[in-house]
């Protein structure tokens, strides 16, 4: 399997549903995504979108009226309709419903991939997926200079309360074609097996994610499993998440 046919696979791939991993070329797609760079970027987007598109759809309100409309219409029938035709009605009045939430969602979908709520979208599922720690340390100094010897913004500029946070280290996300500082902390409750950090900072130009807030004032949001605040100081974007509730986020803000 090529990187293309990966991809063609993977354009139907639900990342919330596990049953879709238990499909053999969907597995077999995934496995090549995990050795290969750019495949794994373009899945971290398709992901991001498609988590997006999901949000859409569930925004969407039903038009005032149409179970009156569904129940009126099929009152007045004079005789039932074999059952195949009441199958093939029912499909297509859900596909009606499907290319209206659609039209709907392109008619408000972001102008590009690089929003906002996929950039948010995206680094949620970083911090919440397995992920390798670039560099695991405890002191601030040493956490700046792997940032900066590589490439990520270093000079970035911790909160009181992320400063009295316990460190555990870095790692580098993509994004397109800048390089996202991921700084990890812990909270001080217990974490899962294998879990290194529960309390995530993402630090990347503002000028590189579009519709990023302009001003200083902090966004709450709820993403995903994640509580989060953005911001914007000095030219950088940043987005603080964690799981649990906004007064305990608030602790570190």
């Amino acid at each position: 399997m090529n990187r293309e046919e990966a991809k063609d696979i993977l354009l139907l791939y639900r990342h919330h549903n596990p049953a879709d991993e238990s499909d053999t070329s969907v597995a077999e797609a995934l496995a090549l995504a995990k050795r290969d760079p750019e495949l794994a970027q373009w899945l971290e987007m398709h992901c991001a979108r498609e988590f997006v598109l999901r949000e859409k759809f569930r925004q969407i309100p039903v038009p005032e009226g149409l179970k009156e409309q569904i129940i009126s219409e099929h009152a007045a029938s004079r005789r039932p309709a074999p059952r195949g035709r009441q199958l093939a009605l029912t499909a297509a009045m859900v596909v009606a419903m499907g290319l209206s939430a659609m039209a709907y969602w392109l008619n408000n979908r972001p102008a590009a991939d690089d929003t906002l709520p996929i950039y948010q979208s995206q680094m949620a599922r970083n911090a919440l997926n397995p992920y390798p720690m670039d560099k695991l340390s405890n002191d601030d100094g040493t956490i700046r200079d792997y940032l900066k010897g590589n490439n990520a913004p270093a000079d970035y500029a911790l909160t009181a309360g992320l400063k009295q946070a316990t460190l555990s280290g870095c790692a580098i996300e993509g994004w397109g074609s800048n390089r996202v500082s991921m700084i990890c902390f812990q909270t001080g409750k217990p974490l899962p097996a294998g879990a290194k950090s529960d309390l995530w900072l993402f630090v990347v130009d503002q000028q590189s994610v579009k519709d990023a807030p302009v001003d200083a004032s902090l966004h709450i949001a709820r993403i995903n499993r994640l509580v989060t605040a953005t911001w914007v100081r000095d030219g950088k974007l940043y987005f603080l998440g964690l799981e649990g509730e906004a007064t305990e986020l608030g602790k570190y803000l």
